[in-house]
Protein backbone atom coordinates (compact mmCIF):
# COMPACT_ATOMS: atom_id res chain seq x y z
CA UNK A 1 0.00 0.00 0.00
CA UNK A 2 1.05 3.81 -1.06
CA UNK A 3 1.07 6.18 1.72
CA UNK A 4 1.09 10.06 1.09
CA UNK A 5 4.07 11.66 2.40
CA UNK A 6 3.99 15.35 3.24
CA UNK A 7 6.30 17.37 1.16
CA UNK A 8 6.70 19.58 4.58
CA UNK A 9 8.91 18.24 7.55
CA UNK A 10 7.39 18.77 10.90
CA UNK A 11 10.41 20.72 11.80
CA UNK A 12 10.01 23.49 8.57
CA UNK A 13 5.85 23.36 9.19
CA UNK A 14 6.53 24.66 13.07
CA UNK A 15 9.10 27.32 11.99
CA UNK A 16 6.58 28.23 9.40
CA UNK A 17 3.46 28.34 12.49
CA UNK A 18 6.31 31.02 14.95
CA UNK A 19 7.16 33.14 11.97
CA UNK A 20 3.24 33.37 11.02
CA UNK A 21 2.25 33.87 14.66
CA UNK A 22 4.90 36.45 15.28
CA UNK A 23 4.57 38.20 12.28
CA UNK A 24 0.71 38.85 12.77
CA UNK A 25 0.99 39.95 16.44
CA UNK A 26 3.64 42.08 15.96
CA UNK A 27 1.74 43.87 13.00
CA UNK A 28 -1.23 43.90 15.20
CA UNK A 29 0.76 45.58 18.14
CA UNK A 30 1.93 48.27 15.28
CA UNK A 31 -1.69 49.15 14.60
CA UNK A 32 -2.23 49.62 18.55
CA UNK A 33 0.28 52.46 18.45
CA UNK A 34 -1.00 53.67 14.99
CA UNK A 35 -4.58 54.10 15.99
CA UNK A 36 -2.80 55.91 18.95
CA UNK A 37 -0.94 58.03 16.91
CA UNK A 38 -4.53 59.99 16.11
CA UNK A 39 -6.82 59.58 19.07
CA UNK A 40 -5.62 62.08 21.07
CA UNK A 41 -5.85 64.46 18.14
CA UNK A 42 -9.58 63.11 17.10
CA UNK A 43 -10.79 63.79 20.55
CA UNK A 44 -9.18 67.68 21.08
CA UNK A 45 -12.09 69.62 19.47
CA UNK A 46 -14.51 66.85 21.60
CA UNK A 47 -12.72 68.15 24.79
CA UNK A 48 -12.49 71.33 23.90
CA UNK A 49 -15.98 72.33 23.07
CA UNK A 50 -17.24 70.51 26.30
CA UNK A 51 -14.88 72.07 28.34
CA UNK A 52 -14.34 68.54 29.79
CA UNK A 53 -12.18 68.41 32.79
CA UNK A 54 -11.81 72.52 32.19
CA UNK A 55 -9.04 71.72 29.30
CA UNK A 56 -8.16 74.74 27.65
CA UNK A 57 -6.40 74.93 24.48
CA UNK A 58 -3.02 75.15 26.18
CA UNK A 59 -3.76 72.24 28.17
CA UNK A 60 -4.35 70.07 25.66
CA UNK A 61 -0.79 70.80 23.84
CA UNK A 62 0.59 69.95 27.22
CA UNK A 63 -1.33 66.59 27.16
CA UNK A 64 -0.45 65.95 24.02
CA UNK A 65 3.28 66.96 24.34
CA UNK A 66 3.44 64.44 27.07
CA UNK A 67 1.96 62.06 25.53
CA UNK A 68 4.76 62.13 22.69
CA UNK A 69 7.64 62.87 25.32
CA UNK A 70 6.40 59.27 27.27
CA UNK A 71 6.71 57.30 23.81
CA UNK A 72 10.45 58.56 23.66
CA UNK A 73 11.49 57.64 26.96
CA UNK A 74 9.90 54.19 26.38
CA UNK A 75 11.24 53.72 22.55
CA UNK A 76 15.33 54.72 24.07
CA UNK A 77 14.74 52.50 27.42
CA UNK A 78 13.21 49.56 25.64
CA UNK A 79 16.39 48.56 23.44
CA UNK A 80 19.18 47.60 25.76
CA UNK A 81 16.73 45.55 27.74
CA UNK A 82 14.96 44.05 24.76
CA UNK A 83 18.98 42.73 24.12
CA UNK A 84 19.28 41.65 27.66
CA UNK A 85 15.85 40.05 28.89
CA UNK A 86 14.15 39.06 25.44
CA UNK A 87 12.20 40.69 22.97
CA UNK A 88 9.27 38.39 23.69
CA UNK A 89 9.04 39.56 27.48
CA UNK A 90 9.07 43.42 26.92
CA UNK A 91 6.56 43.19 24.23
CA UNK A 92 4.19 41.85 26.35
CA UNK A 93 5.08 43.75 29.22
CA UNK A 94 5.02 47.09 27.11
CA UNK A 95 1.51 45.96 25.83
CA UNK A 96 0.29 45.25 29.37
CA UNK A 97 1.31 48.81 30.52
CA UNK A 98 0.18 50.96 27.73
CA UNK A 99 -3.33 49.09 27.72
CA UNK A 100 -4.31 49.42 31.48
CA UNK A 101 -3.05 52.80 31.54
CA UNK A 102 -4.94 53.67 28.51
CA UNK A 103 -7.99 52.03 29.97
CA UNK A 104 -8.10 54.47 32.86
CA UNK A 105 -7.74 57.73 31.07
CA UNK A 106 -11.18 58.51 31.05
CA UNK A 107 -11.40 58.33 34.71
CA UNK A 108 -9.14 60.92 35.34
CA UNK A 109 -10.42 63.73 37.44
CA UNK A 110 -8.12 66.69 36.39
CA UNK A 111 -6.34 67.70 33.60
CA UNK A 112 -3.00 67.07 35.43
CA UNK A 113 -4.14 63.16 35.70
CA UNK A 114 -4.95 63.10 32.24
CA UNK A 115 -1.56 64.36 31.42
CA UNK A 116 -0.09 62.06 33.35
CA UNK A 117 -1.91 58.87 32.58
CA UNK A 118 -1.01 59.88 28.90
CA UNK A 119 2.32 59.94 29.73
CA UNK A 120 2.55 56.31 31.38
CA UNK A 121 0.72 55.17 28.61
CA UNK A 122 3.57 56.91 26.73
CA UNK A 123 5.96 54.68 28.27
CA UNK A 124 4.88 51.58 27.48
CA UNK A 125 3.58 52.67 23.58
CA UNK A 126 7.22 54.08 22.83
CA UNK A 127 8.56 50.68 23.58
CA UNK A 128 5.94 48.76 21.52
CA UNK A 129 7.23 49.73 18.04
CA UNK A 130 11.11 49.24 17.61
CA UNK A 131 10.41 45.34 19.71
CA UNK A 132 8.06 44.48 16.88
CA UNK A 133 10.03 45.40 14.40
CA UNK A 134 12.94 43.83 15.50
CA UNK A 135 10.96 40.67 16.14
CA UNK A 136 9.61 40.77 12.69
CA UNK A 137 13.23 41.65 11.18
CA UNK A 138 14.36 38.74 13.17
CA UNK A 139 11.56 36.38 12.10
CA UNK A 140 12.47 36.86 8.25
CA UNK A 141 15.45 35.84 6.36
CA UNK A 142 18.02 39.01 6.07
CA UNK A 143 17.25 39.44 2.48
CA UNK A 144 13.46 40.45 3.55
CA UNK A 145 14.57 42.30 5.98
CA UNK A 146 13.78 45.63 4.69
CA UNK A 147 9.74 43.93 3.61
CA UNK A 148 9.81 42.77 7.19
CA UNK A 149 9.91 46.59 8.47
CA UNK A 150 7.61 48.19 6.12
CA UNK A 151 5.01 45.20 6.24
CA UNK A 152 4.99 46.00 9.97
CA UNK A 153 4.53 49.77 9.67
CA UNK A 154 1.56 49.30 7.20
CA UNK A 155 0.06 48.44 10.58
CA UNK A 156 0.76 51.83 11.91
CA UNK A 157 -1.54 53.57 9.34
CA UNK A 158 -3.90 51.21 8.98
CA UNK A 159 -4.84 51.66 12.93
CA UNK A 160 -4.51 55.76 12.28
CA UNK A 161 -7.14 55.60 9.55
CA UNK A 162 -9.32 52.84 11.74
CA UNK A 163 -9.23 55.38 14.62
CA UNK A 164 -10.14 58.23 12.26
CA UNK A 165 -13.02 56.52 10.87
CA UNK A 166 -14.23 55.67 14.54
CA UNK A 167 -14.19 59.20 15.55
CA UNK A 168 -16.37 60.00 13.01
CA UNK A 169 -18.95 57.47 14.74
CA UNK A 170 -18.78 57.75 18.30
CA UNK A 171 -19.14 62.26 18.30
CA UNK A 172 -18.99 63.14 21.94
CA UNK A 173 -18.72 59.77 23.33
CA UNK A 174 -14.53 60.12 23.16
CA UNK A 175 -14.37 57.86 26.01
CA UNK A 176 -14.81 54.75 23.71
CA UNK A 177 -12.40 54.97 21.67
CA UNK A 178 -10.11 54.54 24.73
CA UNK A 179 -11.81 51.63 26.45
CA UNK A 180 -11.72 49.84 23.26
CA UNK A 181 -8.00 50.41 22.46
CA UNK A 182 -7.32 49.43 26.16
CA UNK A 183 -9.53 46.39 25.54
CA UNK A 184 -8.03 45.51 22.59
CA UNK A 185 -4.79 45.59 24.05
CA UNK A 186 -5.25 43.28 26.37
CA UNK A 187 -6.69 40.67 24.17
CA UNK A 188 -3.39 41.04 22.12
CA UNK A 189 -1.09 40.87 25.46
CA UNK A 190 -2.97 37.64 26.08
CA UNK A 191 -2.74 36.24 23.01
CA UNK A 192 1.00 37.22 23.04
CA UNK A 193 1.42 35.79 25.89
CA UNK A 194 0.03 31.89 24.69
CA UNK A 195 1.56 32.82 20.80
CA UNK A 196 4.42 34.72 20.68
CA UNK A 197 7.46 32.78 20.43
CA UNK A 198 10.82 34.29 21.50
CA UNK A 199 13.57 35.20 18.62
CA UNK A 200 15.36 32.81 17.33
CA UNK A 201 18.22 35.44 16.86
CA UNK A 202 17.86 36.67 20.22
CA UNK A 203 18.30 32.85 22.02
CA UNK A 204 21.40 32.10 19.57
CA UNK A 205 23.13 35.93 20.30
CA UNK A 206 22.15 34.96 23.99
CA UNK A 207 23.97 31.93 24.35
CA UNK A 208 26.64 32.99 22.70
CA UNK A 209 27.40 36.47 24.82
CA UNK A 210 25.09 36.99 28.18
CA UNK A 211 26.69 39.96 29.03
CA UNK A 212 24.56 42.92 29.15
CA UNK A 213 24.09 45.32 26.57
CA UNK A 214 24.58 49.13 27.20
CA UNK A 215 23.79 51.63 25.52
CA UNK A 216 27.16 52.74 25.56
CA UNK A 217 27.74 50.04 22.89
CA UNK A 218 26.31 51.76 20.30
CA UNK A 219 29.21 54.82 20.86
CA UNK A 220 32.12 52.45 20.27
CA UNK A 221 33.81 52.76 16.65
CA UNK A 222 32.50 50.05 14.70
CA UNK A 223 28.49 51.58 15.44
CA UNK A 224 29.48 54.93 15.87
CA UNK A 225 29.29 56.28 12.16
CA UNK A 226 25.75 54.31 11.80
CA UNK A 227 24.53 55.37 14.96
CA UNK A 228 25.12 58.99 14.19
CA UNK A 229 23.61 58.76 10.65
CA UNK A 230 20.75 56.98 11.90
CA UNK A 231 19.84 59.06 14.63
CA UNK A 232 19.69 61.88 12.71
CA UNK A 233 18.25 60.27 9.67
CA UNK A 234 15.21 59.27 11.98
CA UNK A 235 14.82 62.55 13.82
CA UNK A 236 14.01 64.45 10.33
CA UNK A 237 11.93 61.54 9.40
CA UNK A 238 9.47 61.43 12.27
CA UNK A 239 9.71 64.93 12.18
CA UNK A 240 8.41 64.88 8.71
CA UNK A 241 5.77 62.18 9.49
CA UNK A 242 4.38 63.88 12.74
CA UNK A 243 4.37 67.33 11.25
CA UNK A 244 2.26 66.35 8.41
CA UNK A 245 -0.48 64.56 9.83
CA UNK A 246 -0.85 67.30 12.78
CA UNK A 247 -0.62 70.23 10.45
CA UNK A 248 -1.44 69.03 6.79
CA UNK A 249 -5.43 70.15 7.06
CA UNK A 250 -4.44 73.58 8.34
CA UNK A 251 -1.28 74.26 6.09
CA UNK A 252 -3.73 73.19 2.72
CA UNK A 253 -6.49 75.53 4.18
CA UNK A 254 -3.78 78.39 4.84
CA UNK A 255 -3.03 77.80 0.79
CA UNK A 256 -6.74 78.63 -0.07
CA UNK A 257 -8.41 75.27 -0.36
CA UNK A 258 -11.85 75.06 1.60
CA UNK A 259 -11.68 72.61 4.63
CA UNK A 260 -13.60 69.39 3.37
CA UNK A 261 -10.90 69.28 0.52
CA UNK A 262 -8.26 69.79 3.14
CA UNK A 263 -9.25 67.23 5.15
CA UNK A 264 -9.19 64.80 2.72
CA UNK A 265 -5.69 65.40 2.42
CA UNK A 266 -4.54 64.00 5.21
CA UNK A 267 -6.59 60.19 4.40
CA UNK A 268 -4.83 60.65 1.00
CA UNK A 269 -1.47 61.34 2.60
CA UNK A 270 -1.59 57.91 4.90
CA UNK A 271 -3.04 55.51 1.89
CA UNK A 272 0.23 57.08 0.20
CA UNK A 273 2.28 56.06 3.00
CA UNK A 274 0.60 52.45 3.13
CA UNK A 275 1.42 52.23 -0.87
CA UNK A 276 4.95 53.39 -0.44
CA UNK A 277 5.73 51.32 2.30
CA UNK A 278 4.73 48.07 0.01
CA UNK A 279 7.00 49.13 -2.92
CA UNK A 280 9.78 50.82 -0.69
CA UNK A 281 10.03 47.29 0.75
CA UNK A 282 9.99 45.24 -2.14
CA UNK A 283 12.87 47.66 -3.88
CA UNK A 284 14.92 47.90 -0.70
CA UNK A 285 15.21 43.89 -0.91
CA UNK A 286 16.18 43.97 -4.60
CA UNK A 287 18.46 47.13 -4.98
CA UNK A 288 19.74 47.87 -1.31
CA UNK A 289 17.95 49.61 1.48
CA UNK A 290 20.50 52.80 1.88
CA UNK A 291 19.97 53.13 -2.20
CA UNK A 292 16.42 53.08 -1.97
CA UNK A 293 16.30 55.13 1.57
CA UNK A 294 18.43 57.86 -0.45
CA UNK A 295 16.00 57.58 -3.53
CA UNK A 296 13.32 57.90 -1.08
CA UNK A 297 14.53 61.01 0.85
CA UNK A 298 15.15 62.83 -2.72
CA UNK A 299 11.62 62.15 -4.01
CA UNK A 300 10.23 63.55 -0.84
CA UNK A 301 12.37 66.82 -0.80
CA UNK A 302 10.72 67.27 -4.11
CA UNK A 303 6.97 66.60 -3.37
CA UNK A 304 7.42 69.05 -0.63
CA UNK A 305 8.36 71.81 -2.09
CA UNK A 306 5.61 70.89 -4.63
CA UNK A 307 3.21 71.56 -1.79
CA UNK A 308 3.72 75.02 -1.26
CA UNK A 309 2.30 75.60 -4.99
CA UNK A 310 -0.82 76.06 -5.45
CA UNK A 311 -2.79 73.99 -7.90
CA UNK A 312 -6.03 74.51 -9.18
CA UNK A 313 -6.92 71.36 -10.36
CA UNK A 314 -7.77 68.73 -7.47
CA UNK A 315 -6.99 65.56 -9.28
CA UNK A 316 -3.26 66.70 -9.34
CA UNK A 317 -3.19 68.25 -5.62
CA UNK A 318 -4.17 64.76 -4.76
CA UNK A 319 -1.66 62.99 -7.13
CA UNK A 320 0.99 65.42 -5.36
CA UNK A 321 -0.32 64.60 -1.59
CA UNK A 322 -0.75 60.58 -2.57
CA UNK A 323 2.79 60.27 -3.77
CA UNK A 324 4.19 63.17 -0.90
CA UNK A 325 2.71 59.92 1.56
CA UNK A 326 4.14 57.27 -0.56
CA UNK A 327 7.93 58.28 -0.38
CA UNK A 328 7.69 60.58 3.29
CA UNK A 329 6.08 58.02 4.98
CA UNK A 330 8.27 54.67 4.02
CA UNK A 331 11.86 56.77 3.69
CA UNK A 332 11.33 57.07 7.50
CA UNK A 333 10.50 53.29 7.72
CA UNK A 334 13.46 52.84 5.69
CA UNK A 335 15.52 54.04 8.28
CA UNK A 336 14.45 51.24 10.51
CA UNK A 337 14.96 48.50 7.88
CA UNK A 338 18.69 49.68 7.56
CA UNK A 339 19.09 49.28 11.64
CA UNK A 340 17.80 45.78 11.46
CA UNK A 341 20.06 45.06 8.47
CA UNK A 342 23.34 46.49 9.78
CA UNK A 343 23.25 45.44 13.55
CA UNK A 344 24.24 41.97 14.88
CA UNK A 345 21.16 40.71 16.61
CA UNK A 346 22.85 41.03 20.50
CA UNK A 347 22.98 44.86 19.68
CA UNK A 348 19.88 45.20 17.28
CA UNK A 349 17.49 45.94 19.75
CA UNK A 350 19.58 48.84 21.81
CA UNK A 351 20.14 50.33 18.21
CA UNK A 352 16.28 50.13 16.96
CA UNK A 353 15.40 51.43 20.11
CA UNK A 354 17.72 54.39 20.24
CA UNK A 355 16.79 55.20 16.74
CA UNK A 356 13.28 55.26 17.44
CA UNK A 357 13.59 57.27 20.32
CA UNK A 358 15.75 59.97 19.19
CA UNK A 359 13.02 60.15 16.49
CA UNK A 360 10.54 60.72 18.50
CA UNK A 361 12.42 64.15 19.60
CA UNK A 362 11.92 64.89 15.77
CA UNK A 363 7.89 63.78 16.39
CA UNK A 364 7.54 66.47 19.63
CA UNK A 365 10.11 69.32 17.60
CA UNK A 366 8.05 69.34 14.16
CA UNK A 367 4.36 69.97 15.05
CA UNK A 368 5.97 72.58 17.05
CA UNK A 369 8.16 74.55 14.78
CA UNK A 370 5.24 74.09 12.09
CA UNK A 371 2.44 75.19 14.68
CA UNK A 372 4.85 78.39 14.93
CA UNK A 373 4.97 78.95 11.49
CA UNK A 374 1.24 79.21 11.15
CA UNK A 375 0.99 81.40 14.28
CA UNK A 376 3.17 83.41 12.41
CA UNK A 377 1.50 83.85 9.80
CA UNK A 378 3.86 82.67 7.27
CA UNK A 379 2.48 78.15 7.51
CA UNK A 380 1.89 79.11 3.90
CA UNK A 381 4.19 78.47 2.12
CA UNK A 382 7.06 78.51 4.36
CA UNK A 383 5.91 75.21 6.26
CA UNK A 384 6.32 72.99 3.06
CA UNK A 385 9.81 74.68 2.47
CA UNK A 386 10.94 73.56 6.15
CA UNK A 387 9.21 69.84 5.44
CA UNK A 388 11.41 69.90 1.88
CA UNK A 389 14.51 71.30 3.28
CA UNK A 390 14.00 68.70 6.96
CA UNK A 391 13.47 66.39 4.04
CA UNK A 392 17.20 66.88 2.40
CA UNK A 393 18.55 66.90 6.09
CA UNK A 394 17.60 63.10 6.00
CA UNK A 395 18.87 62.35 2.46
CA UNK A 396 22.43 63.75 3.84
CA UNK A 397 22.24 61.70 6.77
CA UNK A 398 21.61 58.28 4.92
CA UNK A 399 24.23 59.24 2.63
CA UNK A 400 26.86 59.48 5.35
CA UNK A 401 25.63 55.62 6.21
CA UNK A 402 28.31 52.69 6.22
CA UNK A 403 27.38 50.20 3.21
CA UNK A 404 28.24 47.22 4.70
CA UNK A 405 27.72 46.09 8.91
CA UNK A 406 31.17 45.19 10.07
CA UNK A 407 29.39 41.83 11.46
CA UNK A 408 27.29 39.45 10.47
CA UNK A 409 23.40 40.26 10.60
CA UNK A 410 22.01 37.40 12.86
Amino acid sequence: MIRSVSTQSPGRSGTDARTAWTVALCWITVLLEGYDLVVLGAIIPTLLKTHHLGMTVGDATTVATLSLVGVAIGAVCVGPLADRLGRRRLLIGSVVVFSVFTLIVPLAGSVAVFAALRLLAGLGLGACMPVSLTMMAESMPAHRRARASTLTMTGYHTGAVLTSLLALQVTDNWQILFYGLGVAGLGVAVLQWFRLPESAAFEQARGAAAERVAFTELLKPAHLRACLGIWVASFMGLLLVYGLNTWLPKLMNEAGYPVPTAVTQLLVLNAGGVVGLVVGGLLADRRGIKRTALGWFAVSVVMLALLSVKMGSDLLLNTVVFLTGVFVFSAQVLVYAYVTDYFPASVRGTALGSASGIGRIGSIVGPSITGALLASGIGHPWGFYFFAAVALLGFTAVLTLPNRSPAASG
